[in-house]
């Protein structure tokens, strides 16, 4: 028996919401007192894995991984899960946990749990785990009972801890040749932003009260100056003001920042279902009645086109005091 973690490498290095998710396995693992397995596909540094609590890597092995396919990806894992004895695997609840868990579960007569946000409490061979339902709204708890697990861990639900020691990577080949997929990979299109959006602990995200793309200068400036990622609502991205994979709420990207400002966001139920965990929320609109406000840790009732510049001078003056 054994925690497998999939753990998925972006630029170069192991993304933040994997670390968390190899940091959750690892914890599991010693309340079993059995090993936490790191699944790579791809080359990264390494180092971070084994600290965050991987005690063995594998790096799949097949030319149909290289772009991705659910399908191929999903059939590699079964074959790790098999060789390795796993009965608990875990996921960051990505887009790739999204796709992959599911197809995992269905195949391995697993129960699954997606978008955990606590620690599950372990009796016997029962697991208890806690999710967010209704949109954030409530916390539901499960009990999965089957032989095998899977759950899947919501981005920023828990900090990371780097206590362990280095481990090396040892490659597994995975056996492909009788899986077809009915997917065609025609091109894969890889975002340039420096900070992944699901990972980002800040958050600058702007709405139709920008007017137009042309006035998103001052959303970028202020991101800049805070170290923030970009994001929009979904009228913007359909509009193409935005690139879609900025898009943040219920149809898009869920994410659970430290800071999120909503900048001329009106707050419509879908957008805050995907925002709502953020643990501070800063609204800026100039309509005093917008649904976002009671949402809101702090408000500003006021034109952006008027609030955004002074916060990006009070941002530079900070730092040029406390640098």
């Amino acid at each position: 028996m054994s925690v497998l973690i999939y753990t998925e490498i972006a630029k170069g290095k192991v993304k933040k919401s994997s670390l968390e998710a190899v940091n959750y396995g690892s914890r599991i693992a010693a309340q079993l007192n059995t090993t936490a397995t790191a699944v790579i596909v791809g080359d990264a540094d390494l180092a971070d894995l084994g600290k965050a609590g991987a005690t063995k890597v594998l790096k799949l092995k097949n030319d149909k991984l290289t772009n991705f396919d659910g399908q191929y990806l999903t059939a590699a894992i079964e074959q790790v899960v098999s060789a390795e004895g796993a009965t608990i695997i875990i996921f960051a609840h990505d887009f790739t946990g999204k796709e992959v868990a599911p197809r995992l579960a269905a195949k391995l007569k697993a129960g699954i749990v997606a978008g955990a946000v606590d620690n599950p409490t372990i009796s016997g061979d029962s697991f208890t785990v806690k999710k967010n339902v209704f949109s954030g709204k409530a916390v539901a708890t499960y009990s999965i009972t089957s032989a095998k697990k899977i759950i899947s861990l919501l981005p920023n639900s828990f900090p990371i801890e780097l206590n362990g020691s280095a481990v090396e990577a040892t490659d597994f080949a995975a056996n492909l040749d009788t899986i077809t997929s009915p997917i065609k990979v025609k091109e894969v299109k890889k975002v340039t932003t420096e900070l992944n959006l699901p990972d980002a602990e800040l958050v600058v995200s702007a709405g139709r009260g920008m007017k137009g793309p042309e006035n998103w200068g001052m959303i970028e400036e202020l991101a800049k100056e805070l170290g923030a990622a970009t994001a929009c609502s979904r009228p913007v991205a359909d509009m193409h003001w935005r690139p879609h994979h900025e898009h943040v709420g219920q149809t898009g990207v869920a994410i659970r920042p430290n800071l999120y400002f909503a900048i001329g966001i009106s707050g419509a139920i879908q957008h805050l279902a995907g925002v709502n965990g953020s643990k501070t929320i800063v609204v800026i609109n100039s309509d005093k009645e917008a649904p976002f406000f009671k949402s809101a840790d702090y408000g500003i009732v006021g034109d952006a086109f008027e609030i955004v510049p002074k916060l990006i001078e009070a941002v530079k003056h900070f730092k040029a005091n406390h640098n």
